[in-house]
């Protein structure tokens, strides 16, 4: 009996050869965590469809900040979680709106340890949860937002961010932020753009983190899910205008559209992990269905082999000290 000249499995045959071999590598310095901080919250508040986050305290965000640095992460992205909102979305900018303090009180504690990062978006903080400013017809006014974002980028930056993530896809927002960080005197302040943000069912979970007040949807602003030539197109236009870092999200149910991008980009590519990904493999693992710790290092993996440089995961912490004791 013939048997095959080359043998891929001899490659498989024990954890050393496939560890020496591995294409990939899932390394702590690749994970960025994500935290909501909620303005006057005594004590972090469970997410009841993220089981394991919570909306942190200012004490509760000082301390996990310093643990996720502790274990090796790449970078902290903070979302804020005000008591009030209004029309224009007036926290956001203020100096003592829930997020730049959050800011402020991260970068006391850890410094340049780490990259602070901050969500550069109105939704969070507008009456009617649209990531911009509505005109009389209730439709989201592009140029008139883009002032707002300028404004939320320098007073973000001024916070003690090293990242500002404008994630509302605004046609031109990058421009805008980078005209107006550069005249604040922030040139080393650097723009993750949300590049390829696609309007999708796996952001639930994120609306009740941060206590959206949205109705309907964001169609309109958000991508399709069925384009990938226009993720490309928005990723020509974002390098343009200066972004320094791209991102694609979510990332698992677009991970061809991450693979398009990474082959494209000629600058650190991200992609996030969104709070939908989180919430079904907990959920299937709480029901027994998936081996959770497997699973989640699988995800991970895969969103790294398609391209990308940066994984946002609400499991960074937990799974950074796992790869540091291996």
């Amino acid at each position: 009996m013939a048997f095959p000249l080359h043998r891929p499995r001899r490659l498989r045959s024990t954890p050393a050869l496939r560890r020496l071999v591995a294409e990939t590598d899932l390394r702590p310095r690749h994970l960025v965590l994500p935290m909501f901080v909620k303005e006057g919250a005594g004590e972090p508040v469970p997410i009841a469809s993220m089981p394991g986050v919570v909306q942190h305290s200012r004490d509760s965000l000082r301390k996990a900040a310093t643990e996720a640095v502790a274990a090796g992460v790449g970078g902290l992205m903070l979302f804020g979680v005000p008591e009030r909102r209004d029309a224009t979305g007036s926290a956001g900018v203020d100096p003592d709106g829930v997020l730049n303090v959050a800011l402020r009180d991260v970068s006391a504690e850890v410094g340049d340890t780490t990259v602070l990062m901050a969500d550069t978006c109105l939704d969070e903080f507008t009456d009617h949860g649209h990531c911009g400013l509505l005109d009389a017809d209730g439709r989201v006014d592009n140029d008139a937002t883009l002032a707002v974002y300028a404004e939320m980028a320098v007073a973000q930056a001024e916070a003690g961010a090293h990242l500002v993530g404008p994630s509302g896809m605004m046609d031109g927002q990058v421009g805008v932020i980078r005209e107006a960080l550069d005249a604040a005197g922030h040139l080393d302040t650097g723009i993750l753009a949300y590049t390829a943000k696609y309007s999708s069912a796996f952001y639930g979970p994120f609306r009740e983190a941060v206590e959206s007040q949205l109705q309907g949807d964001r169609k309109t602003y958000q991508q399709d899910g069925a384009n990938v030539r226009e993720a490309l197109r928005e990723l020509a236009l974002d390098l343009e205008e200066g972004a320094d870092l791209v991102m694609v999200k979510p990332a698992l149910a677009y991970l061809d559209v991450l693979r398009a991008v990474a082959e494209t980009a000629d600058v650190p590519v991200a992609a996030y992990q969104v709070s939908g990904e989180y919430a079904m493999v907990e959920a299937a693992a709480a029901n027994g269905w998936l081996d959770r710790d497997r699973t989640v290092l699988e995800t991970l993996t895969s969103i790294r082999r398609a391209g990308a440089d940066i994984v946002l995961t609400y499991w960074a912490t937990e799974v950074a000290g796992r790869l540091t004791i291996e």
